[in-house]
């Protein structure tokens, strides 16, 4: 899938997100300092925040066009969105946590990749940093979403659990057909599984 960012703008507190850009690669690598516009590229992309100008395509299928007052909301994408706290529910239980917003059955090749099927019946309160994200992995990926974007996946879990993660999450791109956009400061990670890396500053494309 290719996605296009035509002069893509919109406002922040203390600057402009302004883009035009292509993501091509099967795992595309974001990177920039706390507050760069990160996170709020993943959100436009999702479908969460509408652009002030511009316009954002899937392939050939425009999604946002600020022109003609085109826009797609979110449930309309089919995007898998694992944000930086999980967005998990702790009153639910970890299947409920999963299935929430899909009617689907429970996809038992993922529960068995992420080695989680031990958990269903658990409270998310009772999970560790690093079973949770898992969760919210799962989560995301039960609507056969064609696209996942991860937001900083790595972060808030201690490190020895890091490098564990981080294998779940290079089986996933092997095992999904969908690309992946990757929120991180680890830029050596992303240089030995991205294929296309962009750097933001300040809501600015930095490097390609």
């Amino acid at each position: 899938m290719k996605i296009t960012l035509d002069d893509v703008r919109l406002p922040l507190a203390e600057f402009e997100l302004a883009l035009t850009v292509e993501l091509t690669a099967p795992l595309v690598g974001i990177v920039g300092p706390s507050g760069a516009g990160k996170t709020s590229l993943l959100d436009l992309i999702a479908g969460l925040r509408r652009p002030a100008a511009g316009r954002i395509a899937f392939d050939d299928e425009l999604v946002d066009d600020v022109a003609t007052r085109l826009h797609v909301p979110s449930r309309h994408r089919r995007i898998g969105y694992v944000p930086q706290d999980n967005a998990l529910f702790p009153h639910l239980s970890v299947e409920q946590n999963i299935r929430y917003g899909t009617r689907d059955a429970l996809q038992t090749d993922i529960l068995d990749l992420l080695e989680i099927n031990t958990l269903l019946p658990r409270r998310v309160t009772s999970l560790s940093g690093g079973e949770q994200k898992r969760i919210a992995l799962a989560r995301a990926l039960m609507s056969s979403p064609r696209l996942l974007l991860l937001d900083e996946p790595l972060a808030g879990i201690d490190r020895p659990l890091q490098s564990r993660i981080r294998g779940y999450l290079e089986e996933l791109h092997s095992h999904l057909a969908a690309p992946m956009l990757y929120v991180t400061h680890d830029r050596e990670e992303l240089a030995r599984i991205a294929g296309q890396t962009i750097e933001l500053n300040r809501g600015q494309l930095v490097t390609l």
